[in-house]
């Protein structure tokens, strides 16, 4: 089997969007607002998406996709790395990717780089499990659990009636944790700081002690602010806060895990396994979150998942989506993954659900993998791209 063709569209939302309220969600931006518009949080939605698509000589296609910089992960992908990969066999998906990485070591190893490479690693992936006849979670290692807990993660800073509503159905559902996101960062001062804790408050009472609650700071918290809410937040028993500080500020996040008792998530925007080498080296984390279309592909995901079960840190992949699925399914270091609900178009996680039909929905707090699925188990909706600017 051999790489014939590899074409790349980006597909960008046109449908109506959910409007952002303010202190939706605390982001890296807002130290800076105060210079320029005060709502951030537009800066980081994803309302346009990368599809990847590897035909072969066997009359096999592989579905890959990205969702950061889709313009500009296209033009990685066209210009430089689809010249590698056509006429090779998808079988050698190391050599692919290593050929990848090293051909683009001098402006990349992170970032956007790293992005394309996901992108087409995927799509060799789901390759290789159709050439097998098999789910790519098979060609990993095979099932660990019978179905893969959910946490339900959409829980915005929203008035807090509507946010115990939202908390309350999540539980009716069957779902045993769930994430919210906090409004509040820095520039608020202490008077943010008060309206965080209401936000938790206001989850725990409404889901009780036996539900896990998680809470994501989203990059939006400098090191001070996130000691002086840890203080605040230790009462409510997160299983984890995520994200609290800028991804490059690795010593950052040593200090937090020292400072108090709440695990400290992150790593959804680390890349390779050298990345999480240095996390490991520093102590940083309790839980590692890569998201596998940004890592490195499934190829990086794999080797990290390793190297966190040595050290016994717990990977549990930012965003739902199967390329997390398949990874989380074939590792027990994995005891649970994220999982966005089918909602109106908002941040735009929720187009994967508009892009691709077979994603499976969570029931009773757990999604399953249908095991006579060859590859992801994926295919693109073409029929709904109509609502979406095609860019081919």
């Amino acid at each position: 089997m051999k790489i014939t063709e590899i074409r790349t569209r980006v597909v960008q939302w046109e449908g109506e969007t959910v409007p952002l309220p303010p202190h939706f969600c605390t982001n890296p931006m807002d130290l800076v607002s105060p210079m320029l518009s005060p709502e951030t949080m537009g800066t980081f939605t994803f309302h346009g998406w990368l599809i990847v698509e590897i035909f072969t000589d066997a009359g096999l296609v592989g579905i890959g996709n990205a969702a950061l910089a889709p313009l500009v992960t296209k033009q990685l992908i066209d210009q430089y790395l689809s010249p590698l990969l056509i006429g090779q066999d998808p079988w050698d998906s190391e050599f692919l990717w290593q050929h990848m990485y090293r051909k683009t070591m001098a402006f990349g190893r992170k970032g956007v780089a790293l992005v394309a490479i996901s992108a087409l690693d995927i799509a060799i992936w789901d390759l290789m499990g159709k050439a097998a006849k098999q789910p790519v979670f098979r060609l990993l290692g095979g099932r660990t659990k019978a179905k893969i807990p959910v946490y339900a993660s959409r829980l915005y800073s929203i008035p807090l009636d509507e946010l115990a509503q939202e908390a309350a159905a999540y539980k009716a559902q069957g779902y045993k944790a769930m994430k919210l996101r906090f409004g509040w960062g820095p520039i608020d001062g202490a008077a943010g700081m008060a309206r965080n804790v209401e936000l938790i408050r206001t989850v725990r009472e409404t889901v009780g002690d036996e539900i896990d609650i998680m809470a994501d700071a989203y990059m939006g918290w400098s090191l001070d602010y996130a000691k002086r809410m840890m203080r605040l937040i230790e009462p409510f028993n997160l299983r984890w806060l995520e994200e609290a500080i800028i991804p490059d500020d690795i010593n950052g996040y040593h200090e937090l895990r020292r400072f108090g008792t709440t695990p400290i998530a992150a790593g959804e925007h680390e890349f390779t396994s050298y990345g999480f080498r240095q996390m490991i080296e520093a102590k940083s984390l309790d839980y590692f979150q890569f998201d596998t279309n940004r890592v490195g592909g499934i190829t990086a995901a794999r080797k990290i998942q390793s190297l966190a079960e040595a050290y016994s840190i717990p990977v549990v992949p930012h965003a739902g989506q199967m390329h997390n699925y398949h990874v989380v399914m074939a590792s027990l270091n994995s005891p649970i993954a994220e999982y966005f609900p089918m909602v109106d178009v908002e941040v735009g996680n929720e187009l994967f659900w508009y892009i691709f039909k077979g994603e499976p929905q969570a029931v009773d707090g757990h999604i399953d993998l249908d095991d006579n699925l060859p590859g992801l188990g994926l295919e693109i909706d073409e029929a709904a791209l109509s609502r979406f600017k095609v860019i081919g």
